[in-house]
């Protein structure tokens, strides 16, 4: 989905009482809509999401899709309840995505040894293969972000988001576990 303004053009739209859709900007007490941190975040991520949308559609994967394999690809199994944790994934989106997968034999699902309820997830020869052939897609494309943004500067804000994460992960949120879906 294209983002139908940038956030400039939004806070411009915002501000000026023009004959446009947009309402004049309200006094809040808070930062510009714009200046948000989830915001800021969010279109960052777009704008690495969109160049890496095309290969994937390419190779008939969503971003989704693509993410869980990564993580599998990493590791020999893992329960679909840590998959959804690492992969940022609702247990209901998962679980479509895992039906997905396993359709097209790209992953492989047992039951858990230890406990016949849960569920454990592995990627297949098949999945390995395909990974092998987007890799050479994906490297290029992180090649070409770093560099127009630079490795250092990338590094360093790989290592910032980390230290943000490590951060803010001792903060208790009230309902967090249940709002998330991941239990």
């Amino acid at each position: 989905m294209k983002m139908a303004r940038s956030a400039k053009g939004l806070n411009k739209g915002l501000s000026k009482g023009s004959n446009s859709a947009a309402a004049p900007a309200r006094r809040l007490p808070m930062r510009e809509f714009s200046r948000s941190l989830p915001m800021s975040l969010l279109r960052a991520r777009e704008a690495v999401m969109r160049q890496f949308r095309p290969s994937l559609r390419q190779h008939g994967l969503t971003e989704q899709q693509w993410r869980i394999l990564r993580a599998l690809a990493a590791i020999k199994a893992i329960e679909v309840t840590a998959l959804a944790r690492t992969a940022f994934l609702l247990g209901p989106s998962l679980s479509r995505i895992l039906r997905d997968l396993e359709a097209r034999r790209l992953i492989e699902r047992k039951t858990a040894k230890t406990d016949l309820r849960r569920g454990v997830v592995s990627i297949s020869e098949k999945g390995l293969r395909l990974m092998e052939v987007v890799a050479p897609s994906s490297e290029a494309i992180y090649a070409a972000i770093t560099k127009r943004y630079g490795a250092k500067k990338l590094a360093e804000l790989q290592e910032m988001l980390g230290a943000l994460e490590t951060s803010l992960s001792g903060l208790e949120v009230a309902g967090e576990r249940e709002a998330e879906g991941y239990e």
